[in-house]
């Protein structure tokens, strides 16, 4: 695997890492790697998003459609 060293982080920024990384129980490195792997990744699709953050909140509820009226193709002989 590759490192990668990065250089002049002020210290508010270090301080708001330390924080964040002792929120999540892990390193600042971990922390970091996990803040860059989520930066890079590709977006969920906005579907799955709202599945994932809603979902779990209402239970996971089927919707009854309303029935469609079936209606027969339109004809354009003249």
């Amino acid at each position: 695997m590759a490192s990668l060293s990065v250089r002049k982080l002020d210290d508010d920024t270090i301080k708001q890492l330390r924080i964040r990384a002792a929120q999540h129980g892990v390193s600042m490195e971990e922390e970091v790697r996990q803040i860059i792997k989520l930066a890079v990744s590709t977006p969920e699709r906005l579907g799955d998003l709202a599945v994932r953050l809603f979902a779990p909140a209402y239970g996971g509820t089927e919707l009854e459609l309303p029935k469609r009226k079936i209606t027969e193709p339109m004809e354009f002989s003249e």
